[in-house]
Protein backbone atom coordinates (compact mmCIF):
# COMPACT_ATOMS: atom_id res chain seq x y z
CA UNK A 1 0.00 0.00 0.00
CA UNK A 2 1.07 3.55 -0.69
CA UNK A 3 0.42 6.89 0.98
CA UNK A 4 -2.29 7.66 -1.59
CA UNK A 5 -4.32 4.71 -0.27
CA UNK A 6 -4.66 6.08 3.29
CA UNK A 7 -3.99 9.83 3.25
CA UNK A 8 -6.56 12.56 3.78
CA UNK A 9 -6.86 14.36 0.41
CA UNK A 10 -6.37 18.12 0.13
CA UNK A 11 -10.08 18.91 -0.11
CA UNK A 12 -10.60 17.37 3.34
CA UNK A 13 -7.50 18.82 5.04
CA UNK A 14 -8.04 21.67 7.51
CA UNK A 15 -5.50 24.44 6.86
CA UNK A 16 -4.78 27.95 8.06
CA UNK A 17 -3.73 30.74 5.76
CA UNK A 18 -0.97 33.33 5.90
CA UNK A 19 -1.49 36.04 7.02
CA UNK A 20 -3.22 34.77 10.14
CA UNK A 21 -2.89 34.59 13.91
CA UNK A 22 -2.34 31.98 16.60
CA UNK A 23 -6.02 32.25 17.56
CA UNK A 24 -6.93 30.76 14.17
CA UNK A 25 -4.77 27.72 14.92
CA UNK A 26 -5.85 27.39 18.55
CA UNK A 27 -9.48 27.27 17.44
CA UNK A 28 -8.80 24.39 15.05
CA UNK A 29 -6.66 22.46 17.52
CA UNK A 30 -9.27 22.77 20.24
CA UNK A 31 -12.27 21.99 18.06
CA UNK A 32 -10.72 19.07 16.17
CA UNK A 33 -8.11 17.72 18.63
CA UNK A 34 -5.37 18.00 16.00
CA UNK A 35 -1.70 18.11 16.95
CA UNK A 36 -0.81 20.45 14.08
CA UNK A 37 -2.29 22.33 11.14
CA UNK A 38 -0.74 22.89 7.68
CA UNK A 39 -0.15 26.49 6.64
CA UNK A 40 -0.82 27.68 3.10
CA UNK A 41 -0.49 30.98 1.26
CA UNK A 42 -2.66 32.09 -1.64
CA UNK A 43 -0.72 33.65 -4.51
CA UNK A 44 -1.55 34.75 -8.04
CA UNK A 45 -0.29 31.37 -9.22
CA UNK A 46 -2.40 29.44 -6.74
CA UNK A 47 -2.00 27.90 -3.31
CA UNK A 48 1.48 27.32 -1.89
CA UNK A 49 2.29 25.03 1.03
CA UNK A 50 4.29 26.91 3.71
CA UNK A 51 4.76 24.47 6.61
CA UNK A 52 3.06 23.35 9.81
CA UNK A 53 1.94 25.05 13.04
CA UNK A 54 1.93 22.60 15.95
CA UNK A 55 0.62 22.52 19.51
CA UNK A 56 4.24 22.63 20.70
CA UNK A 57 4.90 25.84 18.76
CA UNK A 58 1.93 27.56 20.42
CA UNK A 59 3.06 26.46 23.87
CA UNK A 60 6.74 27.28 23.39
CA UNK A 61 6.12 30.72 21.82
CA UNK A 62 3.12 32.20 23.67
CA UNK A 63 4.12 35.79 22.86
CA UNK A 64 4.26 35.19 19.10
CA UNK A 65 1.02 35.89 17.25
CA UNK A 66 1.84 35.67 13.53
CA UNK A 67 1.46 32.35 11.73
CA UNK A 68 4.36 33.12 9.44
CA UNK A 69 6.69 33.09 12.46
CA UNK A 70 5.02 30.13 14.19
CA UNK A 71 5.15 27.98 11.06
CA UNK A 72 7.94 25.41 10.88
CA UNK A 73 9.40 23.17 8.20
CA UNK A 74 8.70 19.47 8.65
CA UNK A 75 9.48 16.38 6.57
CA UNK A 76 7.16 15.82 3.62
CA UNK A 77 6.33 12.82 1.49
CA UNK A 78 4.70 11.99 -1.83
CA UNK A 79 1.53 10.09 -2.64
CA UNK A 80 3.41 7.17 -4.22
CA UNK A 81 5.61 6.51 -1.15
CA UNK A 82 5.06 3.12 0.48
CA UNK A 83 3.43 2.97 3.91
CA UNK A 84 6.47 1.15 5.29
CA UNK A 85 8.70 3.99 4.13
CA UNK A 86 6.49 6.71 5.57
CA UNK A 87 6.28 4.75 8.85
CA UNK A 88 10.08 4.82 9.00
CA UNK A 89 10.06 8.55 8.26
CA UNK A 90 7.60 9.18 11.08
CA UNK A 91 9.72 7.16 13.50
CA UNK A 92 13.03 8.80 12.65
CA UNK A 93 11.64 12.33 12.49
CA UNK A 94 9.17 11.92 15.41
CA UNK A 95 6.49 13.36 13.13
CA UNK A 96 2.82 12.55 13.73
CA UNK A 97 1.46 14.27 10.62
CA UNK A 98 3.38 14.40 7.35
CA UNK A 99 2.23 16.66 4.54
CA UNK A 100 1.90 14.99 1.16
CA UNK A 101 3.21 17.40 -1.46
CA UNK A 102 3.92 17.71 -5.13
CA UNK A 103 6.45 20.52 -5.47
CA UNK A 104 4.89 23.45 -3.57
CA UNK A 105 1.38 22.02 -3.75
CA UNK A 106 -0.25 20.37 -0.76
CA UNK A 107 -1.95 17.16 -1.91
CA UNK A 108 -2.99 15.83 1.48
CA UNK A 109 -1.89 14.68 4.93
CA UNK A 110 -0.84 11.26 6.15
CA UNK A 111 -0.93 10.74 9.91
CA UNK A 112 0.18 8.16 12.43
CA UNK A 113 -3.53 7.40 12.90
CA UNK A 114 -3.76 6.45 9.22
CA UNK A 115 -0.98 3.93 9.74
CA UNK A 116 -2.53 2.65 12.97
CA UNK A 117 -5.72 2.06 10.96
CA UNK A 118 -3.67 0.04 8.47
CA UNK A 119 -2.13 -2.01 11.30
CA UNK A 120 -5.55 -2.56 12.90
CA UNK A 121 -7.03 -3.81 9.61
CA UNK A 122 -4.07 -6.08 8.83
CA UNK A 123 -2.86 -4.07 5.83
CA UNK A 124 0.42 -3.51 7.70
CA UNK A 125 2.23 -6.05 9.84
CA UNK A 126 1.00 -6.03 13.44
CA UNK A 127 1.99 -9.44 14.81
CA UNK A 128 4.76 -8.16 17.12
CA UNK A 129 3.73 -8.26 20.78
CA UNK A 130 3.48 -4.94 22.59
CA UNK A 131 5.95 -6.13 25.23
CA UNK A 132 8.72 -5.50 22.72
CA UNK A 133 7.32 -2.14 21.60
CA UNK A 134 6.32 -0.43 24.85
CA UNK A 135 8.31 2.18 26.75
CA UNK A 136 9.25 1.21 30.30
CA UNK A 137 9.76 4.84 31.34
CA UNK A 138 6.25 6.03 32.17
CA UNK A 139 5.17 9.62 32.78
CA UNK A 140 2.79 9.89 35.74
CA UNK A 141 1.11 12.60 37.76
CA UNK A 142 -0.94 12.78 40.96
CA UNK A 143 -4.70 13.22 40.59
CA UNK A 144 -4.62 16.25 42.90
CA UNK A 145 -1.95 18.12 40.90
CA UNK A 146 -3.12 21.50 39.56
CA UNK A 147 -3.65 21.20 35.82
CA UNK A 148 -1.04 23.86 34.91
CA UNK A 149 1.58 21.99 36.93
CA UNK A 150 0.67 18.76 35.16
CA UNK A 151 1.03 20.59 31.83
CA UNK A 152 4.57 21.56 32.80
CA UNK A 153 5.27 17.94 33.72
CA UNK A 154 4.20 16.85 30.24
CA UNK A 155 6.24 19.64 28.69
CA UNK A 156 9.46 18.79 30.54
CA UNK A 157 8.98 15.05 30.03
CA UNK A 158 8.43 15.69 26.29
CA UNK A 159 5.49 13.29 26.15
CA UNK A 160 1.81 13.97 25.35
CA UNK A 161 0.34 12.06 28.29
CA UNK A 162 0.49 11.29 31.99
CA UNK A 163 -0.91 8.23 33.73
CA UNK A 164 -2.82 9.61 36.71
CA UNK A 165 -2.22 8.02 40.13
CA UNK A 166 -4.15 8.30 43.37
CA UNK A 167 -2.65 8.69 46.85
CA UNK A 168 -2.02 4.94 47.00
CA UNK A 169 -0.16 4.95 43.69
CA UNK A 170 -2.94 3.15 41.83
CA UNK A 171 -3.92 4.16 38.30
CA UNK A 172 -7.09 6.26 38.20
CA UNK A 173 -7.02 7.81 34.73
CA UNK A 174 -5.12 9.33 31.82
CA UNK A 175 -4.35 12.98 31.11
CA UNK A 176 -3.28 14.05 27.62
CA UNK A 177 -2.13 17.29 26.04
CA UNK A 178 -5.42 17.32 24.13
CA UNK A 179 -7.26 17.45 27.48
CA UNK A 180 -5.11 20.41 28.48
CA UNK A 181 -5.46 22.20 25.14
CA UNK A 182 -9.23 22.02 25.42
CA UNK A 183 -8.99 24.17 28.56
CA UNK A 184 -6.35 26.59 27.26
CA UNK A 185 -7.20 30.23 26.70
CA UNK A 186 -4.99 32.90 25.17
CA UNK A 187 -5.28 36.16 27.12
CA UNK A 188 -3.76 39.59 26.73
CA UNK A 189 -3.01 42.12 29.43
CA UNK A 190 -0.49 44.29 31.22
CA UNK A 191 1.39 43.65 34.42
CA UNK A 192 3.64 45.76 36.60
CA UNK A 193 7.01 44.07 36.46
CA UNK A 194 8.35 45.89 39.52
CA UNK A 195 12.09 46.23 39.96
CA UNK A 196 13.09 44.12 36.98
CA UNK A 197 11.67 40.96 38.54
CA UNK A 198 8.95 38.96 36.83
CA UNK A 199 5.91 38.13 38.94
CA UNK A 200 5.62 34.36 39.03
CA UNK A 201 3.07 34.19 41.84
CA UNK A 202 0.04 35.54 40.00
CA UNK A 203 -1.86 32.68 38.29
CA UNK A 204 -0.40 29.51 36.78
CA UNK A 205 0.89 30.45 33.33
CA UNK A 206 2.99 28.90 30.61
CA UNK A 207 4.86 32.17 30.20
CA UNK A 208 5.57 34.62 33.04
CA UNK A 209 5.49 38.38 32.53
CA UNK A 210 8.80 39.59 31.15
CA UNK A 211 10.64 42.13 33.30
CA UNK A 212 11.84 45.20 31.42
CA UNK A 213 12.90 47.77 33.99
CA UNK A 214 10.31 49.31 36.29
CA UNK A 215 7.59 49.57 33.67
CA UNK A 216 4.54 47.97 32.13
CA UNK A 217 4.89 45.58 29.24
CA UNK A 218 2.04 44.13 27.14
CA UNK A 219 1.99 40.36 27.54
CA UNK A 220 0.27 37.47 25.86
CA UNK A 221 -0.18 34.31 27.90
CA UNK A 222 -1.79 30.95 27.55
CA UNK A 223 -3.72 30.23 30.74
CA UNK A 224 -5.35 27.07 32.00
CA UNK A 225 -7.46 26.62 35.13
CA UNK A 226 -5.60 25.76 38.36
CA UNK A 227 -7.94 22.91 39.22
CA UNK A 228 -6.89 19.33 40.00
CA UNK A 229 -6.06 16.88 37.23
CA UNK A 230 -8.92 14.65 38.38
CA UNK A 231 -11.41 17.18 36.96
CA UNK A 232 -10.00 16.86 33.43
CA UNK A 233 -8.54 13.35 33.10
CA UNK A 234 -10.17 10.41 31.36
CA UNK A 235 -11.13 8.11 34.21
CA UNK A 236 -12.29 5.12 32.13
CA UNK A 237 -8.76 3.76 31.75
CA UNK A 238 -8.04 1.10 29.13
CA UNK A 239 -5.01 -1.19 29.46
CA UNK A 240 -3.25 -3.85 27.41
CA UNK A 241 -1.36 -6.94 28.61
CA UNK A 242 2.20 -7.74 27.54
CA UNK A 243 1.08 -10.68 25.38
CA UNK A 244 -1.22 -8.67 23.10
CA UNK A 245 -0.05 -7.80 19.59
CA UNK A 246 0.44 -4.46 17.89
CA UNK A 247 -2.69 -5.19 15.87
CA UNK A 248 -4.68 -5.74 19.08
CA UNK A 249 -3.42 -2.44 20.51
CA UNK A 250 -4.13 -0.64 17.22
CA UNK A 251 -7.70 -1.88 17.21
CA UNK A 252 -8.25 -0.59 20.76
CA UNK A 253 -6.73 2.78 19.86
CA UNK A 254 -8.94 3.17 16.80
CA UNK A 255 -12.10 2.01 18.54
CA UNK A 256 -11.65 4.39 21.48
CA UNK A 257 -9.86 7.25 19.67
CA UNK A 258 -6.80 7.23 21.95
CA UNK A 259 -3.07 7.56 21.30
CA UNK A 260 -1.56 5.57 24.17
CA UNK A 261 -2.43 2.60 26.37
CA UNK A 262 -0.84 1.61 29.71
CA UNK A 263 0.68 -1.88 29.56
CA UNK A 264 0.05 -4.05 32.61
CA UNK A 265 0.95 -7.39 34.10
CA UNK A 266 -2.00 -8.23 36.28
CA UNK A 267 -2.71 -4.97 38.11
CA UNK A 268 0.89 -3.77 37.86
CA UNK A 269 1.73 -0.90 35.49
CA UNK A 270 4.84 -1.98 33.57
CA UNK A 271 4.93 0.19 30.45
CA UNK A 272 3.15 2.51 28.05
CA UNK A 273 2.30 1.76 24.42
CA UNK A 274 1.94 4.85 22.23
CA UNK A 275 0.59 4.86 18.72
CA UNK A 276 4.03 5.80 17.35
CA UNK A 277 5.46 2.68 19.03
CA UNK A 278 3.22 0.50 16.86
CA UNK A 279 5.09 1.71 13.78
CA UNK A 280 8.08 -0.32 15.01
CA UNK A 281 6.08 -3.44 14.11
CA UNK A 282 5.77 -2.44 10.45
Amino acid sequence: MNVADVMTPREDVVTVEIPGTRDDVLEYLQDRSFSSVPVIKETEDGEIYRGIVSRDALIEHPDEDQLALLSEDVPTTTSDTSLAAVAELMRTEHARRIPVVDGDTLEGIVTVTDLVHAIASGDLDGETTVEGLAHRDINTTYEGTPLPVAEQELYYARVPYAVVLDEDGDMTGMLTEVDILEEARVVEGEADTGESIADDDDDWKWESVKAVGNSYMPTRNVEIPAEPVSAFMTSSLLTVSTSRTAQDAAQVMIEHDIEQIPMVTGDQLVGIVQDMDLLEAV
